[in-house]
């Protein structure tokens, strides 16, 4: 242990031979908050001179105690930080007099409580001769002692942060102590449940059902994946994290359902880098009777609204990094063929598989035998186009073996009714009018299977479950996929998904 940690430990053993419980089990109870104090104190200046106080009159609030300076024998100024931000507190000795002598004061709180710790106060709010608001505490309660000490951050006159707790890798790994001390982080998080909040509400207006389906699957399906893997033991089975929830939430259509959602955690067992997680947020919403038209003008009204939720000023735009995105519609929509000869002058539509694995090898995009022409497709774009797209785009109308579960082009042949979301360079949603004849169904399942035997280890696996439901009818459907993580990335300006996870995926400590 540190020296610090060490003293710590014996300020904890000295107040319970003061007979002060520093882990108490009794409530607290808060009736006022550091930045609604702060920022709606009143008083008013009577005639002879004194000061009436308007509010807060009796306030009662909890918190750690970020910062202490003593103001002579009597006084002791201190800085309580809650959960809506931070006040100043004024402690008087003459307050805690017990008798002639004032343990609690000289020991408990002057010696014995260290920063970090949690306490209880009770008293009313005020204005120092400084101007501050602050709260002068009648009473202080130990709730929680803290033996390891937080990492002092310290502004120099001219705002710059020295010895903060700023390495990404510690920020990452000790969340708990990170948006202790950086508590400006704390919006990344607040912006990211309002925006899981606006999807809902706007979902539940639009009257679907929210629903849960497996983590625990025992075919891995619905999207193009590595899965990871687990074995039941009482079954004595292979099992899969999922790596979608698609064929559940489609069986729930076929069930009678018109419209059902679900924000669920997936799981692909695949590479780590700013925009991957191998645990990741998606919502996925398949509603019957529509199609990838509709669903595209749904997306751009969804996208708004969360906009404008989350920048308070009611704007429709985002900064995301050196670029200002605007989430009101409409939006550009391109064909995956256009886009690569747009920005490639690469014709895909006609070129042979041998001719993109020229191209691929004069652009140095890294390819394998594994891949079909679908994905030398798939490569070339995310190498030569992606980046390109920076305000939203729908990137419409793919190749049928780059697409399983979509239904085929109405006019378009060898084309399936598919769209992806393009926003920053990166995909945010994917969407298709879903492919509901079981027969074709099969067929694609079929080709996936061919595929994987070519050592494709991103196929999609045979679901006999998921035709036989099929085999009952699922009426004509629209389904689409969000990236809850990258969307956050998005509208709260981050670079890194790291940023938008409370606990993202890291190696052990050594």
């Amino acid at each position: 242990m540190t020296e610090q940690e060490i003293l710590r430990r014996e300020s904890l053993v000295k107040l319970r031979e003061l007979g002060i419980d520093p882990y108490p089990a009794e409530m607290f109870e808060v009736t006022a908050f550091a930045s609604d104090i702060a920022a709606n104190y009143q008083e008013e200046v009577l005639e002879d001179g004194s000061k009436n106080r308007l509010n807060f009159q009796s306030v009662s609030l909890a918190g750690r105690i970020m910062a202490s300076r003593e103001a002579g024998n009597k006084v002791i100024f201190m800085n309580l930080q809650d959960s809506s931000g931070r006040i100043q507190l004024y402690v008087k000795r003459d307050d805690f007099l017990q008798d002639e002598e004032s343990p609690f004061f000289d020991l408990a709180i002057k010696k014995y409580l260290d920063l970090g710790d949690y306490v209880g106060v009770k008293g009313f709010a005020f204005r120092t001769k400084t101007g501050e608001v602050s709260v002068h505490v009648q009473e202080l309660k130990f709730l929680a002692k803290s033996l390891r000490p937080l990492p002092v951050v310290k502004k120099d006159a001219e705002g710059n942060v020295h010895d903060a707790f700023t390495d990404p890798e510690m920020r990452y790994r000790m969340r708990y102590v990170d948006l202790t001390v950086n508590t400006e982080f704390r919006q990344i998080f607040i912006k990211r449940t309002l925006l899981i909040k606006t999807m809902r509400n706007y979902l539940d207006e639009l009257g679907l059902l929210e629903v849960e389906t497996p983590i625990l699957q025992p075919i891995h399906g619905g999207a193009a994946a590595r899965p990871f893997t687990t074995h039941h033991n009482t079954l004595d089975m292979k099992l899969y994290l999922r790596i979608a929830n698609e064929l559940y939430l489609k069986r729930l259509i076929v069930a009678g359902f018109d419209g059902v959602y679900e924000f669920a955690k997936m799981f692909r067992n695949e590479g780590m880098d700013r925009t991957h997680n191998p645990e990741f947020t998606a919502l996925e919403f398949y509603v019957a009777y529509k199609d990838y038209n509709w669903m595209m003008d749904v997306t751009e009204i969804m996208l708004e609204k969360v906009a404008r939720a989350i920048h308070t000023e009611g704007g429709s735009t985002a900064q995301v990094g050196d670029n200002v995105i605007e989430f009101a519609g409409p939006y550009r929509r391109l064909t995956m063929f256009d886009a690569i000869q747009e920005y490639t002058g690469l014709n895909v539509e006609t070129a042979d598989e041998s001719e993109l694995r020229n191209y691929c090898q004069k652009a140095h995009i890294e390819i394998d035998a594994s891949m079909g022409k679908a994905k030398l497709i798939d490569e070339i774009f995310g190498a030569k186009v992606e980046g390109h797209l920076i305000q939203p785009t729908f990137l419409i109308d793919y190749p049928m073996e780059m697409s399983p579960l979509t239904k085929k082009h109405r006019i378009k042949p060898g084309l399936v009714e598919r769209f992806e979301l393009f926003v920053n360079g990166k995909e945010v949603a994917n969407a298709y009018s879903e492919l509901n004849d079981p027969i074709d169904q099969r067929e694609r399942f079929e080709e996936q299977l061919r595929l994987a035997a070519r050592g494709d280890e991103e196929a999609m696996a045979m679901d006999e479950d998921f035709l036989r439901a099929l085999e009952y009818g699922m009426p004509p459907t629209a389904g689409i996929g969000f990236g809850i993580d990258r969307l956050a990335m998005m509208f709260t300006g981050q670079a890194s998904i790291q940023e938008v996870l409370f606990f993202p995926q890291m190696r052990p400590e050594v």
